[in-house]
Formats: structure tokens, C-alpha cells, sequence
């Protein structure tokens, strides 16, 4: 009897091995080791292409943080950061409305979710359309007879990056709005019973039951989204290359990289950014327990 409770154990134990090994690996080869191959390449000259390179201390950290050109873009991000709390607060909006009864309800799911889906690429031309001289957006507000308000979208620097920012908001809402939606539903629906019961309306349960119950959710899509507005590089790659004030740290990383041949240069711009995106975690992870507390 001990030996077959013995030989199960084992088997217990060689199957959570197995499977914990395999992703464990994974995690290591392609997370980790790349880590510390673009940290020793932060230290070298190396440009990507030559079998030797120069160490050079920390001098790419000295080059980065002393040269405002590199840190001027982090401009752009500020527009993204703006798009995430108006990002965040339409996601919540749609998540509150369609945990009650609607209408519908299955479709308008996935009217938001759907956007999510798509491929970064894919969005990028589609917006390309949608902006264009003569395009979508022109077309509507001509039909509207708002032809005075036609501008540049993605040519003019007083609105492009909010025009970017934009897609980013129509991309990633269906994102929140799951996260939200899953959250909001977890809710015991007893607890909604009893506040109708006590008289409460929709806004009371919002107020009362809805944010008190996911607020760890919703400060987790803060973080999610502030680390995203610092790192945003698909869309305004895709749609503008980067040009006319529209480039982003991560833009800038992948120039100074292939176009420019500093490898060395720009890992230790991507270490820079790593650090930055851990430092507004923490805090933000600090301010909410502070909150809690």
C-alpha cells in the first residue's frame, strides 16, 4: 500500500515537473537570456554587424541621459498617457452598462472586443484611409457640413499625435472592457438584490458596489496602460514612420539600432526604458497599497 501511495506521489510530482519545466525554458531562452545579451551589448560599441565591438563601460547610459534629443520624445508619450485615462474610463462606462441587462448585449460585446482582435498592421492602414485627404473621416464631416473643420490628421503637428492616439484608443478599449466586464461580473449578483431592495439606483451601485469591488482591476489596467504609452511603437510606425514630431522612444530605439547601426546605443536605450516602465510600476503598485492601507 505504501508503495503504491509512493508511486503516485512520484507520478504527482514528475508530471507537475513537466509540465513546469517546458514553459519555465521557454521563459529563460527568450525572455531572459535576450535580457542579459542586450545588457552586455549596452556596454560594447557593437553595431549589429561586426564580429568584434568595443567595450565602453557605461558610457551608451551617459550618452542616453545626457543628450536631451533622446529623452525629448518621451513628449509623444504624454499624448498616449492622456489616451489611456479617456481609454480606461470608456472601457469601464461599457463594461458597468452591458453587466446589466441590455439588449443585445452579445453584439455590443463583440462590437468593443472585436478591434482587439485585429492585427497592429492591419489597424495602422486602416486608420491610414480613415485620415487621408479625401478619406473617411473627411467624408463624414462634409456630409455633416463641417468642411471647415478638415485638417491634416496625420501632416499636421498640432493634431497628428492625437490622431495616433486615437487609434490606440480604438485598438486597445475592447481590451479594458473585457478585463472590466470579467471583474464587474464576478460581483456576487445577491449584494445588487439587496441594494435595490434598500432603494439604490444604477449610479449608487456603480459608486457603492461596482468600484469598491474591482479597484485592484482598475489599477491594474493603469499600470498596463501607462507601461503601454511609454513603449507605444506600431501605430505611429506603421502610420507615419515616425515623422513630422510623431516619434516615440521605441521608434527612436529601433532607428538608432538598424538604421543607424548602434546596437550597442540603443540596447542601452531599451535597458533605460525597462527601468523606467519597473520604476512607474512600483509606484504605482506603492501609491496603491499606501491607498489601501
Amino acid at each position: 500500500m505504501k508503495k503504491i501511495q509512493l508511486s503516485q506521489k512520484a507520478e504527482k510530482r514528475l508530471i507537475i515537473f513537466s509540465f513546469t519545466i517546458i514553459p519555465i525554458l521557454l521563459l529563460l531562452i527568450f525572455s531572459y537570456y535576450p535580457l542579459i545579451k542586450m545588457f552586455q551589448y549596452s556596454l560594447t560599441d557593437w553595431n549589429g554587424y561586426s564580429p568584434e565591438s568595443s567595450f565602453v563601460g557605461i558610457d551608451n547610459y551617459q550618452t542616453v541621459t545626457t543628450n536631451p534629443t533622446y529623452f525629448a520624445v518621451f513628449k509623444t508619450s504624454l499624448y498616449y498617457f492622456i489616451a489611456t485615462f479617456f481609454q480606461l474610463g470608456v472601457a469601464l462606462l461599457f463594461a458597468t452598462i452591458l453587466s446589466f441587462k441590455v439588449k443585445f448585449a452579445n453584439f455590443w460585446k463583440g462590437v468593443l472586443f472585436f478591434p482587439y482582435l485585429l492585427n497592429g498592421v492591419a489597424i495602422g492602414f486602416i486608420f491610414l484611409y480613415f485620415y487621408k485627404g479625401g478619406g473617411t473621416l473627411d467624408t463624414v464631416l462634409s456630409g455633416l457640413g463641417l468642411e471647415n473643420q478638415i485638417r491634416l490628421w496625420l501632416g499636421d503637428r498640432s493634431i497628428n499625435n492625437i490622431s495616433l492616439a486615437f487609434t490606440s484608443v480604438w485598438r486597445y478599449t475592447g481590451f479594458n472592457f473585457l478585463i472590466f466586464l470579467g471583474a464587474i461580473q464576478s460581483v456576487n449578483p445577491e449584494i445588487y438584490e439587496a441594494a435595490e431592495m434598500d432603494g439604490a439606483n444604477r449610479w449608487d451601485e456603480f459608486v457603492y458596489i461596482i468600484l469598491p469591488s474591482i479597484r485592484n482591476i482598475i489599477f491594474l489596467n493603469i499600470i498596463l496602460g501607462v507601461s503601454g504609452s511609454l513603449s507605444v511603437f506600431d501605430i505611429p510606425y506603421i502610420m507615419t514612420g515616425g515623422s513630422n514630431g510623431t516619434t516615440t522612444f521605441v521608434i527612436q530605439t529601433i532607428n538608432t539600432a538598424f538604421k543607424y547601426n548602434k546596437v550597442g546605443l540603443a540596447s542601452a536605450m531599451a535597458i533605460i526604458l525597462l527601468v523606467i516602465v519597473i520604476i512607474v510600476t512600483v509606484l504605482q503598485r506603492w501609491f496603491t497599497r499606501e491607498k489601501e492601507a
